[in-house]
């Protein structure tokens, strides 16, 4: 038994070390994967491998199970460690709806890496609904939720029926997954927080809950939108879900300060509340905080592209090429049209021009159209990836086609300028509908045709799978 090595691996952990041992208890016990090994100790993936490495010729692998061989799991005992027995761990896993949520997580869409989707387990689900009802008196509240891949929507309408919920997400999937589900009963409405909150949701809640991508920026930026949805702020409460792994404490320590620098207050910071099919690199595990906003808590008015960890919005990623814009521009100007560029914001109804050239190059899917329906212009050249879902063959191109035929007609100019981008090119049919140049209005000011619930919202608000009720 290799006791030096392992022991040199814990020492390393100091007071931190519990996890690790959880992970040897495991090993001792049973078989696991790797991935079930951080999942269950909360240990990060590293440590994790240090002990696998540390226990040499002791661990047994049969594929991708790994245990301690049984012959020598007596003499690992001296590991063990007790173990807190969480009160609401144990209501979660005999509680009636566990089946239920369960089912929900399996079949909602698939997590996207772009908007750093990692999907919570049921348990996490069942147990962030059970665990708000007990702290808030949910059946007087409004809560709204800043992107819900995870449903704990679902999960709290299903504790408390009378809960009036809203979900705003970027992901379109999970906005028409949640009407299907929900059956209507929790309000949605799509947003990109970078871009903004929904007007109609300023200021119109209680408690505002959100599980927002690990960078400071992607923290800050949620953070400072729930500010902006509070009904009261010193009142209502901010419930974040956040975690960093304990080999890098400074990671926390940023998050921690953007939060601060915003004017909340920490009333509770639980530890591992949040479990995940993933985010190894954090022990698949984030805590909770419990934020009180101050009276000169701060809004944000914009905020930055990059508050991803992965692919074209991340912190990390390169910008597009200069001569690939050039392109662009020439693309859009062509006819002697007088050009205009500008940034990706279809918040604010700007005037009319003539032509229009938007880098739409990070669209991690919803942009192109929100970008059709809050711009106007005689021309739009808007640059995509290649790979766009609304390009992707040509019943996505017909379909969004048809969507925008009041307004646009569409070209789509397949591997253009180079073969990692496409231009979308739109230009302005003579008679457009009134229900499409005037994206940026209540919808209630535009038409008397509308749904009650989707009365207050813009256009640009309404889920795309709700559009084609809305347009002739």
């Amino acid at each position: 038994m290799p006791v030096s090595a392992l022991d040199d691996v814990l020492a390393a952990h100091g007071v931190g070390v519990r996890p690790l041992y959880r992970v040897i208890d495991l090993l001792r016990t049973g078989d696991h994967d790797l991935g079930e090994l951080v999942r269950l100790s909360t240990a990060p993936r590293r440590s994790v491998e240090d002990v696998l490495n540390a226990l040499g010729d002791d661990l047994d692998r049969s594929g991708d199970r790994l245990r301690i061989a049984p012959g020598v799991a007596a003499s690992y005992l001296q590991y063990s460690a007790p173990r807190y027995a969480d009160p609401l761990d144990e209501a979660v896993a005999g509680h009636e709806l566990l089946p239920k949520v369960a089912e929900w997580v399996a079949e909602v869409p698939a997590p996207l890496a772009a908007l750093d989707h990692v999907q919570a387990t049921p348990e996490t689900v069942l147990r962030r609904a059970l665990w708000l009802d007990a702290q808030y008196d949910l059946a007087s509240a409004r809560v709204l939720f800043l992107g819900d891949h995870d449903l704990t929507s679902l999960a709290v309408r299903a504790v408390c029926p009378a809960a009036a919920l809203t979900v705003v997400d970027l992901d379109e999937r999970v906005l028409a997954y949640l009407d299907d589900r929900g059956e209507r009963e929790i309000a949605t409405a799509h947003a990109d927080l970078r871009v903004g909150l929904p007007p109609a949701f300023n200021g119109g809640f209680d408690l505002v809950f959100s599980d927002p991508p690990y960078t400071p920026e992607g923290m800050g930026l949620f953070a400072a939108r729930g500010v902006q949805a509070l009904r009261n702020p010193t009142e209502g409460r901010l419930l974040l879900a956040y975690g960093y792994s304990p080999r890098h404490p400074a990671l926390g320590a940023q998050v921690q300060r953007s939060l601060a620098t915003l004017g909340l207050t920490f009333q509770a910071i639980l530890p591992g509340f949040n479990r995940y099919f993933g985010a190894q690199a954090i022990g698949s595990a984030a805590d909770l905080y419990v934020c009180q906003p101050t009276a000169k808590a701060k809004k944000v008015r914009g905020g930055g592209k990059a508050i991803y960890t992965h692919g074209p919005q991340s912190v990390e990623a390169a910008g597009t090429k200069p001569a690939v814009l050039e392109k662009l521009k020439e693309i859009a100007a062509a006819g002697g049209l007088a050009l205009e560029s500008r940034p990706v914001d279809w918040s604010i109804s700007g005037p009319e021009g003539d032509a229009v050239a938007m880098d739409l190059s990070a669209d991690p899917g919803p942009w192109l159209l929100r970008t059709l329906l809050g711009t106007n212009a005689r021309r739009l050249a808007l640059l995509v990836p290649n790979a766009h879902p609304d390009l992707a063959d040509e019943r996505s191109q017909t379909a969004l086609s048809k969507l925008i035929r009041g307004k646009y007609t569409l070209r789509y100019l397949r591997s253009t300028p180079d073969n990692r981008h496409a231009v979308v090119v739109a230009d302005a049919v003579e008679h457009q509908d009134e229900v499409l140049t005037r994206a940026h209005a209540r919808l209630a000011n535009v038409s008397l045709d509308v749904p009650e619930d989707l009365t207050n919202l813009r256009l640009v608000d309404v889920p795309r799978h709700r559009l084609p009720a809305l347009l002739p």
